[in-house]
C-alpha cells in the first residue's frame, strides 16, 4: 500500500486556460474562426457566483402576512440562474475579455452580466459560447459533432 502523504493534495492553484473555437461568425483577417480562451474556474469560484444570485426572503400570504409552519417562519429562496450563468461566462472567458473597459463602453454596458447578451446577440452564437464555456468548466457534458448530427436528424 502506498504511504499516506499530504503532499499529494498540495497542488498548484494556477488557473488552467483552455482554448475552444468561437462562433462561426467571428473570424480573423485570414477567415479562420477565432479561438476563445477559457479559464477553468474553481468550484469555490462557481459556488461564490451562484450564491451571489440567490436571495432568501420571508414567504408571505396574499395579504402580506408571513407564513408560519410549526412555529417557524417559512423562507423562500429565489435563484437567478440565467444571470449567474452569464456571470460565469464573463469570469471564465479570457479572450475575448468581456470585462474589458473599452469593450463595455463600445456596447454601452455597465453590468458585466449583460455583456454576453450584447457581444453574442444571435441565439446561435450565445448558445455556442454558453456550451463551450460550461463544457470547459465541467458543468455540461461534451457533445461530439456526431451526436449533434444524430440529434439534428432525429428532430
Amino acid at each position: 500500500m502506498a504511504k499516506k502523504d499530504l503532499k499529494y493534495f498540495m497542488r498548484s492553484t494556477e488557473a488552467e486556460i483552455v482554448t475552444a473555437p468561437g462562433p462561426k461568425n467571428f473570424k480573423d483577417e485570414e477567415g479562420n474562426v477565432i479561438q476563445f480562451e477559457i479559464k477553468k474556474l474553481t468550484q469555490e469560484e462557481i459556488t461564490r457566483i451562484n450564491e451571489a444570485y440567490r436571495r432568501r426572503s420571508m414567504a408571505t400570504d396574499k395579504k402580506g402576512n408571513p407564513l408560519v409552519a410549526n412555529g417557524e417562519v417559512i423562507w423562500k429562496t429565489e435563484k437567478d440562474g440565467a444571470r449567474a450563468s452569464r456571470h460565469m461566462i464573463v469570469e471564465a472567458l479570457q479572450y475575448p475579455n468581456l470585462k474589458d473597459k473599452e469593450l463595455m463602453e463600445y456596447y454601452k454596458c455597465v453590468d458585466i452580466t449583460d455583456m454576453p447578451l450584447k457581444v453574442f446577440p444571435n441565439a446561435d452564437e450565445y448558445q455556442h459560447v454558453t456550451r463551450i464555456v460550461m463544457q470547459a468548466l465541467g458543468l455540461a457534458e461534451t457533445i461530439s459533432d456526431e451526436e449533434d448530427l444524430a440529434d439534428a436528424k432525429n428532430s
